[in-house]
């Protein structure tokens, strides 16, 4: 009996481990499986200026082929905001895609005061390149600014530099930075009277045939042209009236009303860069990305390619006509159908269920000040030159000269550090007395300085924002936050660049293959978006990366 007792544990043991060796098996299978399981292309697309409640007020006007297929058969972040300021285009598409805010990558604005060279720069130039496909100097970029790796680097150095990396946007800076540093090709788009797609020799020497055949097809030509509403203007409910004092004028105009038909918009042959302030700039945008994705056969094998798209029409709208337009309205509503344009030549080329696509936008936007103060809602514009005026006095009273204040960009002051050594005075010191100063001017809010930035770990509110903002190397003495509503800016269109809400709220859909379909309110932030990718492709987190994953957007 014991024989048997003994006989049939030692059976029944060996039958237990065989099991478990087999679910063992099982799991490191369906590990191997995930770790196949790779979309042929990725598609990250960045809406210029698009606030999140755009998809929301303009939903049913939405066909179900774009912005709506996104949304109910992908995943929704519907409280994603940026963590960091200052709010615009070039740190917006940085922090994208390296996963990083300011204060690590270094692209601290479009433009900044750079305090080692003591001049402007901007986040993208460098004239240690040429221009490719025209002989102006618009080619002169690069991404040399930007001081970590995108997840678009790092896709390029998983697979060994054999996938593809193609960036496209009208702007420059919105080609350049998603593309990072080891892109095979950006392209943006030069308008004065040229109307051509071009690059840098940072990529290449000469356009690809494809290039060059796209800008002699007549494409942008065929975009100057009138812009009337695409839709009934009068079924256009969602946006203000169309004629009214808070929006800007295309030159010739007497009045913000469609149709817009003025003389540069008609004229074939000049004025190219009208077409950015038009949905048409998103048109050309889309056409060149399908020429694109068809010429260098993006998604057509095993290895992971990339392609960055930058919708840039809709930040020149905005700006011209402000957040209530009925401008803003159809840009938008001809936008959605040009993502179906896309979308339908991604199912086409590379296969329905076989990309991984994202959208979000670099920024947000406020309302016009002038329409909010008539709605009885506090807005308005700072008064600079007042502002500067008092600012002097201060200085020459208290210092017995204005030099000590360098430089003012991006809403900081920057200080002469050798002035102030020089006067004897201790630098945290003076610091805080023009802080103090600036807080009681028109139209501030609230008021930090570097040394609190450098001493201080903020985790919440406008502090938190602005210290992933302040970079040690790059950025100011002091930080200037204007209050809610506030604006330096002209009295029509609007405006970015803030910490406030209406300027960090932003869209942030996720589709396609590995994406579980779905939605949350849980706040997720810009730098969440390459780390999610990351995971998903299996490959590493961008240099800098300071983003977590959003776990619940994977399959």
């Amino acid at each position: 009996m014991r024989f048997y007792f003994i006989v049939t544990l030692f059976l029944g043991t060996l039958l237990f481990t065989a099991d478990l060796s087999a679910q063992n098996r099982g799991k490191d299978n369906n590990s191997d499986e995930l770790l196949k399981v790779k979309p042929k292309l990725v598609v990250g697309i960045v809406v210029d200026q698009m606030r999140y409640d755009y998809l929301t007020r303009f939903y049913d006007h939405f066909g179900k082929d774009g912005f709506k297929r996104l949304v109910e058969e992908g995943f929704n972040c519907k409280n994603n905001h940026f963590n960091y300021a200052p709010t615009s285009t070039g740190p917006g598409h940085t922090s994208v895609y390296t996963g990083a805010t300011p204060s690590v990558h270094g692209i601290i604005g479009n433009n900044w005061y750079d305090k080692e060279l003591d001049s402007d720069v901007y986040c993208a130039s460098d004239d240690s390149y040429s221009s490719v496909g025209t002989t102006s100097n618009a080619g002169q970029m690069s991404p040399h600014r930007m001081t970590v790796t995108t997840i678009t680097d790092e896709l390029r150095l998983n697979n060994q530099m054999r996938g593809k990396t193609i960036s496209i946007a009208l702007k420059d800076r919105g080609a350049v930075l998603p593309g990072g540093h080891t892109a095979n090709a950006a392209y943006w788009f030069h308008g004065a009277n040229e109307g051509k797609w071009i690059t840098s020799s940072y990529y290449m020497e000469q356009l690809p045939k494809w290039v060059v055949d796209f800008n002699s097809s007549g494409k942008a030509q065929s975009y100057k042209k009138a812009w009337n509403t695409i839709k009934d203007i009068k079924d256009y409910n969602e946006s203000g009236t169309d004629n009214n004092t808070y929006e800007g004028l295309f030159e010739g105009e007497t009045s913000p009303t469609f149709p817009h038909s003025t003389t540069a918009l008609l004229n074939k042959t000049e004025n190219f860069d009208i077409i950015k302030s038009t949905p048409f700039g998103n048109s050309l945008t889309t056409d060149f990305v399908i020429e694109a994705l068809q010429q260098e056969d993006l998604g057509k094998d095993e290895i992971t390619d990339f392609l960055a798209v930058s919708f840039s029409s809709t930040d020149y709208v905005g700006h011209m006509y402000g957040v209530n337009s009925k401008e803003v309205q159809d840009t938008y509503i001809r936008l959605d159908e040009d993502l179906a344009r896309l979308f339908k030549a991604l199912d086409k080329n590379v296969g329905e269920g076989e990309y991984t696509l994202f959208l979000t936008a670099d920024h947000g936007a406020i309302e016009v000040p002038s329409y909010l103060k008539d709605k009885k809602i506090p807005a308005g514009y700072i008064d600079n030159a007042a502002n500067s005026k008092r600012l002097s006095g201060f200085l020459k009273y208290t210092y017995g000269t204005e030099d000590i204040l360098k430089n003012y960009s991006n809403y900081q002051l920057f200080l002469d550090h050798e002035i102030i050594k020089n006067l004897d005075l201790n630098l945290v010191d003076v610091q805080t007395e023009i802080a103090q100063e600036f807080l009681g001017y028109d139209a501030i809010d609230r008021v930090y300085t570097a040394n609190q930035m450098w001493n201080n770990q903020y985790t919440s509110g406008i502090p938190y924002i602005l210290q992933n903002g302040f970079n040690q190397k790059r950025s100011g003495d002091i930080l200037v936050v204007l209050k809610p509503g506030f604006i330096s800016y002209s009295k029509t269109g609007s405006t970015h660049g803030s910490p406030q809400i209406y300027d960090t709220h932003t869209p942030l859909l996720f589709y396609g293959m590995g994406i579980k379909p779905g939605s949350t309110v849980n706040r997720t932030e810009i730098p969440d978006i390459a780390p999610t990718i990351a995971v998903l492709l299996g490959i590493s987190f961008p240099s800098g990366a300071n983003g977590t994953p959003i776990t619940v957007v994977l399959e």
